[in-house]
């Protein structure tokens, strides 16, 4: 039969401070992956929106070069 932990922390303080120790590592560990994966997110949301923009001022360029063609047509159809 084993003891649980817990009971073996009320009786041991450096058990206590050993098996802390050890939560406080893996928590550390754990936040710092999180850290690095929320970093990647917002590299990824940012090359996201910079190629969004570049789509977007693409976009806008060919209709305005496209409306203006237009009226080169119509206005030399006119004289």
């Amino acid at each position: 039969m084993s003891i649980p932990l817990a009971d073996i922390e009320k009786e041991n303080l450096e058990a206590h401070v050993v098996l802390s120790h050890q939560r406080y590592a893996s928590l550390d560990e754990r936040l710092t992956r999180i850290e690095d994966k929320v970093g990647l997110l917002q590299q990824a949301i940012e090359d996201s929106r910079n190629s969004m923009t570049k789509i977007v001022i693409g976009t806008a360029g060919t209709v305005v070069a496209s409306v203006l063609s237009v009226l080169v047509v119509i206005l030399t159809k006119v004289h």
